[in-house]
Formats: C-alpha cells, sequence, structure tokens
C-alpha cells in the first residue's frame, strides 16, 4: 500500500462520522418509540347480522332436542327384527316373479 506523504488518511473519519449518524439515528427511534401516544383502538361495531345469527342459532338447538326425541322413537336398522327384513324381502321377491311371469304370458300370446 502506497503511503501519500504529508496527507493524513480519510478512512478513520469517514467510519467516525458513520457510527455518530448510526448512534444519533438509534437515539432518534428510541426517543419516538417512547413517547410516541398510542393510538386508541377503535370500538367495537356491532354487526348486524349478529342477532339473526344468534336467533337462528337458538332455533337449532331447540331443533336438535326435537330431533333426538323423534330419533329415540324409531328402532334402529341394526336393532330391527330380522323377520321384518326377511318378510319385506319375500315381498320384493314375489313381485318381481310375479311381474316377470306376466311379462312371459304377454311374449308367449
Amino acid at each position: 500500500m502506497a503511503r501519500q506523504e504529508g496527507r493524513q488518511c480519510s478512512i478513520g473519519l469517514v467510519k467516525a462520522r458513520t457510527a455518530w449518524l448510526a448512534g444519533a439515528a438509534g437515539a432518534a427511534i428510541a426517543a419516538y418509540r417512547k413517547f410516541r401516544r398510542p393510538v386508541a383502538a377503535p370500538a367495537p361495531v356491532e354487526d348486524p347480522r349478529a342477532e339473526e345469527l344468534r336467533r337462528k342459532l337458538d332455533e337449532s338447538r331447540e331443533l336438535e332436542g326435537e330431533r333426538e326425541e323423534f330419533e329415540a322413537a324409531e328402532t334402529p336398522v341394526d336393532e330391527a327384527e330380522p323377520a321384518d327384513v326377511t318378510d319385506r324381502r319375500k315381498a320384493v321377491h314375489e313381485r318381481g316373479q310375479a311381474a316377470a311371469e306376466q311379462m312371459r304370458q304377454r311374449d308367449g300370446e
């Protein structure tokens, strides 16, 4: 590195100025944060649809109780008597055979 005779290096001055500016900027930001006024949050506004939604929710709660009463009166499928299923299956089978017999008679005429 070549050294200049009689002149001083300016790098040290630039570093010192940069440090002072950074410190001043940091102090200014800290003072701003400390003394700024807090922004008041706006008062919550009641949504006009809220009352309607509350009313619907209350109605659905009432209907849930009615649904439970209705379902309590029904017999679940897994508890149904097998005879009911067997009788229904037999009736469907007989109707199918009768329909097939009618078709055969029409073809044979």
